[in-house]
């Protein structure tokens, strides 16, 4: 299995950036496919982007497109979430998620799963 952990959340002003980290250890890092999903209180928890194994793929919600930059690092077997423009309504907690094959968007569908980061975003 891989083990995840998240790093970089935190507390920020609307219109801020912020910029997430998952280090990955535990099985070949190029065999996975990486996610960002993200939890907000009383709410299912949520995809919010991904991206292939070999990084040329990337995948967002409609929520983020265009705010959000998912990439990966394979010499470092590190996954980021760089976020711009962020919004009250981005506040959750962000959960870096893996799968060796991507069967959908939904959090059952990701087999690994980091504890999450905590970001919030005041007005």
């Amino acid at each position: 299995q891989v083990q995840l952990a998240e790093s970089g959340g935190g507390v920020v002003q609307a219109g801020d950036s912020l910029s997430l980290s998952c280090a990955a250890s535990g099985r070949t890092f190029m065999n996975f496919n990486m996610g960002w999903f993200r939890q907000a209180p009383e709410k299912q928890r949520e995809f919010v982007a991904g991206v292939g194994r070999r990084g040329g793929s990337e995948y967002y919600s409609d929520s983020v497109k265009d705010r959000f930059t998912i990439s990966r690092d394979t010499a470092r077997e590190t996954v980021y979430l760089q976020m711009t423009s962020l919004k009250p309504e981005d506040t959750a907690i962000y959960y870096c998620a893996a799968t060796r094959d991507i069967k959908g968007a939904a959090a059952p569908d990701w087999a690994y799963w980091g504890q999450g980061t905590q970001v919030t975003v005041s007005s």
